[in-house]
């Protein structure tokens, strides 16, 4: 019997400490990930300058030469997010790769893969990690706090592609479990259309005033809540 106690003490022991390695691991190559994706992040962005009317100019040259995906810039005030966006085959690779399309973590910046970016998409779709430390999309979240919301200049998204820079105006920001809906890119006509706009907007726990009709385009970011059953989303129409 106590050769038994003792066998399983040892088993029990042998366990921890394989938890507590494997757990270090994980915590070293998150902490890798996330330490190789901030100096991507300043890589990537030395190919964008800022003019002194806050309009953007990007070398795609230069973009291109470090990853051939990149599509465009990001940037959503008072967060974090402020990134070189890419866009993959599929809405896959880019969620284990970063911006050197290296396995990572923590990701990347990307556009929905059925996306076109010639002016033709209703619905833009951009999707990025909710990270702990914050970078990515982990600062999505203060778009669903009300301090945030109601500062008028942190409602205009600045999207920028080769087909130009664009405003987006926020008109809808929710929290909702995991679903396919939101992210429609493709109607069959323009009530379906309407029903749709009128659906996200709805769904705002903040009524931003915003009015969106059959001729608005639309951008989406999403990611997922920290428990990763329900997604953080945010809506906004082309202004200019």
């Amino acid at each position: 019997m106590r050769k038994n106690k003792n066998a399983l003490f040892k088993f029990i022991i042998i366990i921890s400490i394989i938890g507590i390695m494997y757990s270090g691991y994980n915590l070293f190559k998150w902490k890798t990930g996330v330490d190789k994706s901030k100096g991507l992040k300043a890589e990537s962005k030395e190919a964008i300058t800022v003019n002194n009317d806050g309009t953007y100019n990007i070398d795609y040259d230069k973009l291109l030469k470090l990853n051939k995906n990149a599509i465009g810039y990001l940037n959503v005030p008072e967060t974090n997010i402020d990134y070189v966006v890419v866009k993959g085959s599929d809405n896959k690779f880019y969620l284990r790769h970063d911006f050197s399309d290296e396995e990572n973590r923590t990701g990347w910046i990307f556009v929905d893969y059925r996306n076109s970016l010639d002016g033709t998409d209703k619905n833009i779709i951009i999707y990025g990690h909710n990270t702990k430390d914050g970078s990515m999309f982990g600062s999505l979240y203060k778009t669903l706090n009300k301090d945030w919301q109601v500062k008028n200049g942190n409602v205009e998204i600045v999207f920028v592609t080769r087909s130009g820079q664009y405003k987006y105006r926020i008109f809808s920001s929710y929290m909702i479990e995991a679903e396919d809906y939101y992210i429609t890119t493709g109607f069959n006509n323009d009530n379906d259309y309407i029903s749709f706009l009128n659906k996200l907007k709805s769904r705002s726990n903040y009524n931003y005033g915003i009015d969106v009709s059959k001729d608005d385009t639309i951008l989406t970011l999403s990611t997922c809540s920290n428990s990763g059953k329900e997604r953080v989303v945010l809506h906004a129409k082309k202004i200019d």
